[in-house]
């Protein structure tokens, strides 16, 4: 028998403390040796937005080698699992709050102090979005509510990026799941957006994707702020820029994120992880 522990960690949890708040994930630290199907077959099992594995790094050039997985396929990147496993891995190692994960899509660093893990994105490419029209129908809004060019954005993991007019507007959004999922395509066959607004307190926003055929919606995706970084970026903002991001209100649990651009034009985004959980897997070798 194979015994392989986890962790599970709430990532981008809310600034009182709220256990409950944030984004789920599951870490198994000890990750050498699984294969990709037992991976996918454990993300399966779990059913959480996403789960890391960790295995040591062949070049020595990262601090581990992590791999991602939802309960349907791989992502080569993304934010929430890249903080929750830094700062799994600081903890059980005493890395001194400074981690280097390699993922697929390439190493990122993970700072953390005062309670905050903080990682710095990859520069953006850009690739051009639908027309408005399309947009407005995939996502069930009037086309006049859009307040700026939609692109797609990738500083790890491609998503479309969409600019509302308010909060209200992000809100209202009710995605066709076909017409989404055309819009949203990002060349790998899947569909995923963030839709944002401004707001009093910073940035609102929601994220979408499409799986097993049905639009989901996720707690908070430290990816897709990274990728709104990229958009600032792109559209000229000044820097440096820091607002807040809330995101999750269609799934009622809200994730706090934190943006900052830096004067370099570094992209970073931060968020508070706090641990609730362990458990085993009890599995045939393979």
């Amino acid at each position: 028998m194979h015994t392989l522990h986890y962790q599970v960690v709430n990532v981008f949890t809310a600034p009182d403390g709220n256990p409950f708040s944030g984004n789920p994930l599951a870490v198994f630290p000890h990750a050498d040796g699984v294969s990709d199907t037992r991976m996918q077959a454990i993300a399966q099992q779990l059913n959480l937005s996403e789960t890391t594995f960790v295995r040591r790094c062949a070049d020595g050039h990262a601090d581990a080698d992590v791999r991602i997985f939802t309960p349907g396929y791989e992502l080569p990147f993304a934010g929430h699992p890249t903080l929750g496993t830094a700062a799994v891995l600081d903890a059980e190692r005493g890395l001194g709050g400074e981690v280097a994960l390699h993922f697929p899509a390439g190493t990122v660093p993970v700072s953390i102090r005062d309670g905050l893990a903080t990682l710095t994105a990859q520069p953006p490419r850009f690739r051009d979005a639908p027309d408005d029209a399309i947009l407005a129908a995939a996502l069930g809004l009037p086309a006049d509510r859009f307040a700026g060019r939609a692109r797609f954005v990738d500083t790890g993991t491609e998503q479309l990026v969409v600019p509302v007019a308010g909060a209200d507007d992000v809100f209202a959004c009710q995605p066709d799941v076909t017409l989404f999922g055309a819009a949203a395509a990002n060349g790998r066959g899947r569909a995923q957006a963030l839709v944002w607004a401004p707001s009093d307190t910073g940035i609102v926003a929601r994220f979408f994707w499409v799986q097993a055929g049905q639009i989901g919606e996720d707690f908070g995706t430290g990816s897709a702020c990274a990728n709104l970084g990229g958009w600032l970026l792109g559209q000229g903002q000044s820097l440096p820029f820091t607002s807040a991001m809330l995101q999750g209100h269609g799934v009622n649990r809200l994730a706090h994120l934190q943006l900052d651009l830096t004067e370099a034009g570094a992209i970073r985004v931060s968020g508070r992880v706090k641990r609730i959980g362990h458990g085993t897997f009890e599995l045939p070798d393979e």
